[in-house]
């Protein structure tokens, strides 16, 4: 006799040394890496109507998309020129007015 599933079912499993945690609901599972809150999820009907392979297999092409080395991005060559000429500020001579005196 099988007990029917009417809460979540919450299970920690370790894959490739990584911890994960497994809930398993009345609409299908969700598996995390654990302390997150996104990860991988799947419906039971996708599974049964076989979309759950199309879903793998689209899944699986974006994140090898996301691994794939891109390639460096070229860095200008350094500017050799001396740059703008410095603003030194001049003093000029206070004139000195006859009422000041």
């Amino acid at each position: 006799m099988t007990t029917k599933l009417d809460s979540p079912l919450r299970r920690e499993l370790t894959i490739d040394g990584r911890p994960y945690v497994l809930t398993i609901t009345p609409d299908g599972f969700r598996l995390v890496p654990k302390g997150k809150r996104t990860g991988r999820e799947l419906a039971w009907r996708d599974l049964v109507s076989g979309e759950a392979a199309l879903a793998v297999a689209l899944n699986a092409s974006l994140a090898d998309a996301s691994v794939r080395p891109r390639p460096p991005i070229a860095k200008a060559a350094p500017d050799r020129s001396p740059g703008p000429p410095s603003r030194t500020k001049r003093r000029r001579p206070r004139s000195r007015s006859p009422e000041a005196s």
